[in-house]
């Protein structure tokens, strides 16, 4: 079958540029010795995750534990959920989850390392636990060197869980500012008797910039393997690496400078972007996507020469794939614009 050929809307990637993302990184890993632990968030597919362990990555990372069981019944051995996981059915479903794999988990707060040793205790194994660190981007995360310190301790001394290291979820172009802050508390642990095994750093946009954050023993990117639109405003190469596209119809032609495609944000997500609209239309470089309702995407054709007529294909990378991963039950596969294969996206719709 011919990528033309699909039904609208849907998913095509582009085998041969997955694997162009994948190796490029690796390499880079590779070559500053820095351990590659690829986050799945991103495509949530069996599929990817055993290519990317194949090409080296040491493991993979998992938001949810939902994912990390898709993963691990599809044979993945080396999980990290860098989330604060709490409530005793999701407590249950990890100390299953840990006797079938290597698994670690983060915490940023003592009531979840509370939760974790009640829950782990006497375990055969213990239950590795990074502290999460706030190292600028305002998310999750201990506010200083000095907190996770105290974490630190809190968990090394609890029976069934053991002190793995720390780990943050970076600030875009903070390379200096994260090492320094890694750095010192890497200092304060070992001044504690407390070793860091890992120290893990994440984030596609500063990817080949990582080795400068020289705290840090591995690098937890997601969105690399397809990037997307947001990726590229950021920095992070050109839409030409782009993998993933959404193949839309053109269902209505209004007036002479709209057009109507049939993938509105059920489709494309509603992610913005710092470049304007709501995705980009390869065929059409200079159409804007105005607006999204949930089955519609409304462009603007008026600075286009040429302009899609009604029943033509087009295809868009969207702002933020991510999100576009999770919504969409299979995905496409192609080559040379020939379709190689239909794959189910396992993971999509794991929110717990």
């Amino acid at each position: 079958m011919k990528t033309g050929e699909l039904d609208t809307p849907t998913v095509v990637i582009d085998n041969r540029l997955v694997e162009a993302n994948l190796q490029r990184a690796q390499a880079y890993a590779d070559r500053h010795g820095l351990k590659l632990r690829p986050h799945i968030k991103t495509h949530k597919l069996p599929l990817f995750a055993k290519r990317q362990i194949a090409l080296g990555a040491v493991g993979i990372t998992c938001q949810k534990l939902g994912e990390a069981e898709v993963m691990a019944d599809a044979g993945i051995t080396d999980i990290f959920i860098p989330y604060n996981i709490v409530g005793s059915s999701k407590l249950e479903r990890l100390a299953a989850l840990h006797r079938r794999v290597t698994l670690s988990v983060s915490t940023d707060n003592a009531p979840t390392i509370d939760g974790y040793a009640a829950q782990f205790k006497g375990a055969v194994a213990p239950l590795p636990v990074l502290v999460e660190c706030d190292t600028g981007a305002g998310r999750c995360g201990v506010q200083s060197p000095q907190e996770a310190v105290e974490l630190a301790r809190r968990i090394e001394a609890a029976d069934g869980l053991r002190f793995e290291g720390v780990m943050t979820y970076p600030p875009r172009g903070k390379t200096a500012e994260v090492d320094q802050w890694l750095r010192e508390a890497v200092r304060l642990l070992d001044q504690a008797g407390l070793t860091a095994r890992r120290v893990s750093n994440g984030g596609s946009p500063d990817l080949y910039s990582a080795a400068e954050v020289t705290a840090a023993t591995e690098h937890r990117p997601g969105t690399y393997i397809y990037s997307d639109r947001m990726q590229v405003s950021f920095g992070y190469g050109s839409l030409s690496d782009c993998a993933l596209t959404v193949l839309a119809s053109v269902v209505s032609r209004p007036t002479a400078d709209r057009a109507v495609l049939d993938s509105g944000s059920k489709a494309l997500a509603a992610d913005t972007s710092p470049e304007p609209g709501y995705g980009h239309i390869v065929e059409y470089p200079d159409a804007v996507v105005t607006a999204l309702s949930e089955e519609h995407a409304v462009v603007d054709l008026s600075r286009c020469a040429n302009k899609p007529v009604i029943g033509e294909k087009v295809r868009i990378i969207p702002n933020h794939v991510c999100v576009v991963s999770n919504l969409f039950d299979t995905v496409h596969l192609v080559e040379d614009d020939e379709v190689i294969a239909r794959i189910p996206v396992a993971a999509r719709g794991r929110v717990t």
